[in-house]
């Protein structure tokens, strides 16, 4: 590994975690270069909801690229892109009664969302955005700016404005009535909050520590935007495309958000990709005045619209909830033997331990044990799981069981 050592920036993070060397993947296992498979709790950080390289997915992109289609079109008109258009339409938007018009911002999540604040500015012609307490958004200065990590803010190196932050569901841990201090300071006009342009929210906070909202606290929120003439963004980004359940995680709630960010998961296959959706009355862009050179990305159109294929019906979301209720009756007894909170919903569930290295060390045996997991939460006080929605009970049963087995292994006396 000495060139990733003496060439690679130190920015790069996982791979401290994982020091070893990756070659290959199926489905829900990780295979090494010397040939030591690992299975996979981790899921591209909620970027392979459906695994590895699933074989059809695979043959859909392998057929397009075989025939000497078009990769970059930026926003020309392609073949492939109207097919993802009319099957997102046809599968997702239609069966949930969603009008939303459809813009490709660029290739990651953190571009869906800098669109998403954008537009809420330019259509209201307001500037503050009021994003939540352990929001994470991403990393360009825009999306930066509503996260809350004082570690990934202070990267930025200048001011982060036009922001203002407010308690998430349960931050007050039920001392205060929820939106409390956002109505008074709304209703104040000394409060120092000007008024905003949108709310900018995760129905479970993923980095912020698998935190989820509940659907009263959420239809309170979209009840409050709806009163105080701002626009709701939900960030959908890593709870999106089944993670909780449903194809939207807010589906749940009863909400119609005004903008809805989707990426990671959505190309089906690890590719590039990200959607913003809005209200069709919200289309006010002109021409070319939001764009990037990858925003007609071909081949992930190709992957996506294959993957929609496991939404034409409910067996996915049947199964990712059967699936979560086993993972949180497994998370239940190991906090009960071990101490911890249990966090997160559907196939994103994690244990928050007051022992906040407990949750690295914990990851870090579960890696010798051949499991991939990450942490989240302000100290990485928290073990999360994000396994793929496809993974098989016996693979879900073998890693929860190591999981098991590394909680206890790290709550043995650290050597001095």
């Amino acid at each position: 590994m000495e060139i990733f050592n003496r060439v690679e920036s130190e920015v790069r993070s996982y791979c401290r975690s994982w020091p070893t060397v990756f070659k290959s993947a199926q489905g829900s296992h990780v295979t090494d270069e010397s040939g030591r498979t690992f299975l996979d709790f981790f899921a591209g950080a909620g970027s392979l909801n459906y695994g590895h390289n699933d074989p059809r997915i695979k043959q859909k992109l392998l057929d397009y690229l075989a025939g000497d289609s078009i990769v970059h079109s930026l926003d020309a008109h392609t073949v492939a892109k109207r097919e993802f258009l009319r099957t997102f339409q046809e599968v997702v938007l239609a069966p949930r009664s969603l009008d939303y018009k459809i813009q490709f911002p660029g290739p990651t999540g953190t571009n869906a969302v800098e669109a998403a604040l954008k537009l809420a500015r330019k259509y209201t012609g307001r500037e503050t955005v009021v994003s939540f307490t352990n929001a994470f958004h991403g990393m360009t200065l825009g999306a930066l700016a509503v996260t809350g990590n004082s570690v990934k803010r202070g990267g930025a190196g200048i001011p982060l404005n036009h922001v203002h932050t407010m308690p998430y569901d349960n931050y007050l841990d039920g001392r205060t009535p929820d939106f409390l201090l956002f109505e008074r300071m709304l209703a104040d006009s000394g409060s120092g909050l000007d008024r905003p342009a949108a709310a900018i929210v995760e129905t479970v906070q993923g980095e912020g520590g698998l935190n989820p909202a509940s659907a009263d606290w959420l239809r309170g929120l979209a009840d409050l935007c709806r009163r105080h003439d701002m626009l709701l963004i939900v960030d959908d980004i890593q709870m999106g495309c089944g993670r909780t359940g449903p194809f939207f995680s807010f589906e749940e709630s009863g909400i119609t958000p005004d903008i809805v960010c989707l990426s990671k998961s959505l190309s089906g296959y690890g590719l590039p990709f990200a959607l913003t959706l809005f209200r069709p009355e919200l289309d006010v862009w002109e021409p070319g005045e939001h764009n990037g050179t990858f925003r007609g990305f071909n081949p992930a159109f190709v992957t996506a619209t294959a993957a929609l294929e496991y939404w034409t019906d409910d067996e996915l979301e049947k199964e990712t909830r059967v699936k979560g209720e086993r993972v949180r009756g497994a998370l239940a007894e190991i906090a009960a033997e071990h101490g911890g909170e249990l966090r997160g919903r559907g196939l994103a569930q994690g244990i928050a331990f007051s022992d906040t290295g407990l949750a690295g060390r914990a990851c870090a045996a579960a890696f010798e044990r051949g499991l991939l997991m990450e942490t989240s939460g302000p100290e990485d006080e928290v073990a999360k799981l994000l396994p793929p929605l496809t993974i098989t009970d016996t693979d879900l049963a073998t890693g929860l069981e190591i999981l098991r087995e590394s909680v206890a292994a790290a709550r043995e006396p650290q050597p001095a």
